[in-house]
Formats: structure tokens, sequence, C-alpha cells
């Protein structure tokens, strides 16, 4: 008898680490991700903030960002982390309507983050005459908010083929919970580069063109 429970912890015990090595290898897996994301971005908000003050040229970012529109889609966009988080409850749950409820509610606030930022976009290129080609600020402008817009899309894909899944019964609360909670983790990354991304280009970065940045 002792002998067989010897021998069966060890064995229970390869089976658990066996059922916890697919969660455990998409954690290292979505860890190294952002990781690798995070180098970009810095590499991106560092040569931003060494060109603020050097554009004396062209449309300046006190003449051009306004804060209005930004800060409704930066509402947004930050409320959605908030709305993921009550989806993946959800899910834990085992409420399969409310997540996806939510899930699609997440989806639409990154919707409006995006349709947002094409308006704004719209609004430098036709009313203000800021281009890729205006001066230094116009070219880190597009380049950083543009970059992060396009994480912003990937982690929208994402979450679209996830609701997409569970509404043809591929999400199972008991099995997928916790790697649809790991899927997330890009989306909650994209929120807070833009907090950063937000406290550059649209706060630090409104100081006049040609002058040492204060």
């Amino acid at each position: 008898m002792g002998g067989a429970g010897m021998t069966a912890l060890p064995a229970n015990q390869e089976a658990g680490a066996t059922l916890r090595s697919p969660l455990s290898r998409a954690k290292v897996g979505m860890a190294c991700l952002i990781f690798m994301e995070s180098a970009i971005f810095s590499a991106f908000l560092v040569t931003y903030l060494y060109y603020i003050g050097k554009s004396p040229d062209g449309p300046q970012p006190l003449e051009c960002l306004e804060l209005g529109l930004v800060l409704v889609n930066s509402a947004c966009l930050i409320s959605s982390s908030f709305t993921v988080v009550i989806a993946v409850r959800a899910l834990a749950r085992g409420a399969m309507g409310a997540f996806r409820f939510w899930l699609a509610l997440t989806i639409l606030l990154g919707i409006e983050f995006l349709v947002g930022t094409g308006y704004e976009w719209w609004g430098l290129i036709e009313d203000k005459g800021l281009t890729l080609q205006s001066n230094a600020f116009g070219t880190n402008f597009y380049s950083l908010v543009g970059l992060h817009a396009f994480h912003v899309i990937v982690g929208m894909l994402m979450l679209v083929i996830i609701l997409v899944l569970s509404i043809f019964g591929c999400i199972r609360p008991d099995r997928d919970h916790q790697r649809v909670d790991i899927a997330t983790w890009y989306w909650h990354f994209v929120d807070v580069v833009w907090i950063l991304v937000f406290t550059l280009v649209y706060i630090v970065g409104r100081v006049p063109q040609g002058a040492p940045a204060s």
C-alpha cells in the first residue's frame, strides 16, 4: 500500500506538471513578446524625446496638438482595460453571455480609439498641414503614434478572434479562461504604452520648437 501510494504521488505530480506546462509556456511567450515590444517602443519614445524642441520650421506642437478629442480617445482606451478584466472574470465564472458582452464592449472602445485617432490625423493633415515630411516633429509624431495604433489593431484582432471563437462554442470556461487572460496581457500592455505616449507627446512635447525643452 505504502509503495503504491509513493508511486502514485510522483505520477500525479507529473500529470499536473504536464497540464500546467502549456499555460506556463504561454505566459513566458507572452512575457517575451511584451518585453520585445517594450524595447521597440522605448527606442521610439527616446527618439521622440530627443527631438523635442528641434523643429524650428513647419507646424508646431502647440499649434497642432489639441487635447479635447485625444482625452476622449484616451479615456476609451484606458476604460477598455477595465472592461476586458470584467470579461475575463465573467469567463472564469462560466457566464458566457456576460463575457461576450464585455469583450465586445472592449473591442468597441478600441475601435473608437482608432477612429478618433484617424479623425485627429485627418485634421492635422488637412487643417494644420502636418505631414511626415513637414519637419522632425511631424516625422516622429506620426511614427510613434502610428506604431501604437498598429499595436492597438493587433490587440483588437486578437480580441475579435477570441470573441468569434466563443460565439461558435470553441471557448470553454474551465479550459480556456486562463489562456484568454494571458492573451489580454497584450491589451493591457497597449494601454500602458499609450499612457506613456500621451504623456510624452501631448504634455511634455507641447513646448515651443527651436527652444530647449523644459
